[in-house]
């Protein structure tokens, strides 16, 4: 049989399961649960918090703890010299360096080889089938497939155990009908140095026939500007013409999408994807609309803090799907069959839809402004930025902010510090145009802007060229999925990263 007369079949066999999860949902996530506490039950978790009693969703809310990786990180110690049957119970050999902390340690999640077959990949064959059942003319198979990913190292305290980035996780373990078509090699692909495997990636992909993307918009844009530099060219259609999809992930697309259309024209696809080191979590399974299809048969179970009453592993109003509304920020709370328990992930989401559940990231719990009582996320810094960028022609290419906070004689204020693509002629248009949408979607920052009473004006620094790529390259953090934090309630990122301007 044909080749694609096999993968048109696959696909509407899993576009099947997919509408009944939508149709379902509340039916399989508890089914999910049933069959993650009964997997788990005879591990050392599952015996100290009573698996084999749990018989309800209730049981388990009442039994199991709430968790930060604070709490998890003991048993991950344990896991990176090779015990096991702790927290899952098959073996757990890889660990995803999570790229979501900004300080100087960092966090080791537990990747096993159930979450990387019905969770990860799954949800790799998940994007190309939902592609190619709204793109039913779609070519992707006639070319490569570029993924733009971090690097593996061997873990030191075992010969049978690694850590890396997810991206090279998933790389190193990709089963053959992926492999066949990625490009470049795993040599390249899975390089430690950043600027050398960035240079090296360009020259190994810029003659191959790359018909789809996928990485993280900031870095992915990097790689792209260094292939049209050494090309000569001004457009990756002139490379790469066949090229019709990016599926993108990791940090907002909204501040970048203006860079990519002036670099790559004609028709393009972008589709949106909610991944990290703990889990793959929502798709974007429409063509008109950016929210993303919350992925419920993926070996995840989902639980959900409103940020209202969010007070961490202390948090008493937790919510699981049947129970939650459009329209309200929740802190993400997941268990898996990577065996993380009732796991704090760090991120904020909010229902657009609950038939079928889809969502939108709204931010990290850690990272907000909220000094003067003025609630700012990462979503309305987002917005703004992308408004105020398209307003006054300009394109940024990252930024960070945090307040300034009120002296003897001064009132409160938001810094901004942020990389343009060029220097922008007038800083007045962008600085007004960032506060006034700002004020359009959040009533509180409006509030409390009225009058320059409590909160003035923001104030803009425009940062010279490669300021947050040198601040990152100093934590290690180059490349890969790392990213800088948006929004801070303090000044120590900011000023830390202010200090690289010379």
């Amino acid at each position: 049989m044909p080749v694609h007369k096999i993968f048109s079949w696959l696909i509407k066999k899993r576009i099947h399961q997919i509408d009944l999860f939508k149709q379902y949902p509340i039916e399989v996530q508890n089914e999910l649960l049933t069959n993650l506490i009964s997997r788990a039950k005879d591990t050392e978790w599952g015996l100290k918090f009573g698996f084999d009693e749990i018989a309800s969703y209730k049981d388990f809310k009442e039994n199991v703890p709430l968790q930060d990786y604070d709490d998890v990180k003991p048993w991950v110690e344990r896991l990176l010299t090779n015990e096991q049957n702790l927290l899952w119970p098959t073996d757990t050999k890889w660990f995803a360096k999570s790229s979501g902390t900004t300080s100087e340690k960092s966090k080791f999640i537990p990747v096993t080889r159930d979450s990387l077959e019905d969770c990860h990949y799954k949800a790799g064959k998940d994007l190309l089938c939902l592609y190619y059942h709204n793109h039913p003319d779609a070519k992707l198979y006639k070319g490569k497939h570029l993924v733009v990913g971090g690097s593996a190292e061997t873990n030191s305290l075992s010969s049978d155990s690694y850590f890396g980035d997810l991206s090279a996780i998933l790389t190193k373990n990709l089963p053959w009908w992926a492999e066949i078509r990625r490009t470049p090699s795993k040599k390249i692909a899975l390089m430690k140095e950043w600027e050398e495997k960035l240079d090296k990636m360009a020259k190994a992909t810029m003659n191959e026939d790359v018909a789809i993307i996928v990485g993280v918009p900031s870095w992915t844009l990097v790689l792209l500007k260094r292939i049209l530099e050494i090309t000569g060219k001004s457009d990756i259609k002139e490379v790469w013409p066949n090229l019709e999809l990016f599926m993108h992930g990791g940090v907002s697309f909204s501040p970048y999408e203006e860079q990519f259309n002036k670099i790559i024209s004609g028709k393009m696809n972008y589709v949106e994807t909610y991944n990290a080191s703990e889990g793959f979590f929502g798709i974007q399974d429409t063509k008109d609309k950016k929210e993303l299809l919350l992925m419920l048969d993926y070996g995840i179970f989902f639980e959900f803090i409103p940020m209202s009453d969010y007070k961490g592993v202390n948090s008493k109003t937790i919510y699981s799907l049947e129970d939650v509304e459009t329209g309200i920020d929740y802190a993400l709370v997941i268990s898996t069959n990577g065996g993380l328990w009732r796991y704090l992930i760090g991120d904020t989401v909010r229902f657009t839809s609950t038939d079928p559940y889809r969502i939108v990231v709204t931010g990290r719990t850690k990272h907000f402004i909220n000094a003067f009582g003025e609630e700012l996320v990462v979503d309305n810094a987002e917005k703004a930025i992308q408004f105020a960028s398209e307003k006054c022609g300009v394109s940024v290419v990252d930024y960070t902010a945090a307040p300034v906070y009120m002296g003897e004689e001064a009132r409160g204020s938001h810094e901004w510090l942020i990389e343009f693509d060029e220097e922008p002629d007038d800083l007045d248009c962008f600085r007004d145009a960032l506060d006034q949408h700002l004020k359009d979607l959040n009533s509180d920052y409006e509030a409390k802007r009225k009058g320059d009473l409590s909160l003035m004006a923001p104030h803009i620094i425009s940062a010279p060229r490669d300021t947050f790529n040198s601040w990152l390259k100093s934590k290690g953090k180059l490349g890969g999925q790392h990213k800088v934090p948006r929004l801070s309630n303090n000044r120590k990122i900011l000023e830390d990263i202010k200090s690289f301007i010379h």
